[in-house]
């Protein structure tokens, strides 16, 4: 259990304009001041992330909202009032006091109260937004516990907060409220299922289109091996035609694809020195469809 102590000093670091490596519910943030341009322009430089790749601020209150977004649709606040805290995070309009380095250069930013206690604790204590984005190197696969941070990110991050393994495993639902129509840019642990029963309409999916948002690359939450994706029924013949051409390859099994296991499971197959990482695509409904969205992006074209 992460002690108050603990807390303190990541709040200290943040205020100083340092990197802290946090938990959440869904995986571990790189955090920063989002009030402080140079703490901010430090994440980039860790992560390898590009400049026009926006970052989510994180908030320890949905009464903060109103600091950093206009505007907000009465469906947006509805929102809010159910899944707060929690694994959704919403594009809104930004106020002037949000940095252009958090939006990427855009007018709207991504924001959300984040469901763990740690989490929680280190914001409400440092009463402001925190922008984060995962704690990995960029493109590469996300980190669900601090192990995973330490070991991508090193003496590159200040202070690591450990909050032992996170619950969901996968990056938070991307809502874009900024043209009006709510339409998830990203897939994540709020269903679009839940989304359309909340709002009673349907929700699009849409991750393509001119709006930046984290996780929108072709190739992204990749590991080193190749990712290659099979129908469930194929999956064991493909792995045996692969090792037949003399590749190392690992078989992933629908248990290795749970959401909260996901990324544990593609980290531990690069440990074997894989080549080739086989993985049957779930069905596309419920948590399925963001697994398979982060399935498709590891095995993105890679530049």
């Amino acid at each position: 259990m992460t002690a108050p102590a603990e807390i303190q000093h990541a709040v200290a670091l943040l205020r100083r304009g340092g990197l802290v490596a946090f938990p959440t519910e869904t995986v571990y943030g790189l955090g920063a001041d989002a009030d402080n341009l140079q703490a901010v322009e430090s994440i980039f430089r860790v992560k390898g992330r590009p400049s026009t790749h926006p970052l989510i601020v994180h908030l320890g209150s949905g009464e903060d909202v109103k600091d950093w977004a206009v505007s907000v649709p009465d469906e947006a606040h509805l929102l809010m009032s159910i899944y707060w805290p929690g694994p959704l995070t919403l594009i809104l309009k930004t106020t002037q006091r949000v940095l252009r380095a958090v939006t990427g250069g855009q007018d709207t930013v991504g924001l959300r109260v984040p469901d763990h206690k740690v989490a929680l604790a280190m914001l409400r204590e440092f009463r402001g937004g925190v922008a984060a984005p995962s704690a990995n190197r960029f493109g590469r696969v996300s980190p669900t516990c601090a192990d995973h941070v330490r070991q991508d990110l090193g003496a590159d991050v200040d202070f690591v907060l450990d909050g032992g393994a996170c619950a969901v495993g996968l990056e938070s639902t991307i809502v874009d409220f900024s043209s009006g129509e709510p339409v998830i840019l990203r897939p994540g642990g709020v269903t679009r299922e839940a989304l359309q029963e909340t709002l009673r309409q349907t929700v699009t999916v849409r991750t393509g289109g001119s709006l930046r948002a984290p996780g929108l690359l072709e190739s992204h939450y990749a590991p080193r091996a190749a990712v290659v994706l099979v129908d469930a029924a194929e999956s064991s013949a493909r792995t045996e035609a692969l090792r037949a051409e003399g590749k190392q390859v690992v078989l992933l099994l629908a248990g290795d694809t749970a959401p909260d296991r996901l990324y544990a499971s593609l980290r531990r197959a690069d440990e074997t020195g894989a080549e080739v990482i086989v993985v049957p695509l779930p069905e596309e409904s419920g948590m399925g469809l963001a697994v398979a969205d982060r399935l498709r992006k590891a095995a993105g074209r890679r530049s």
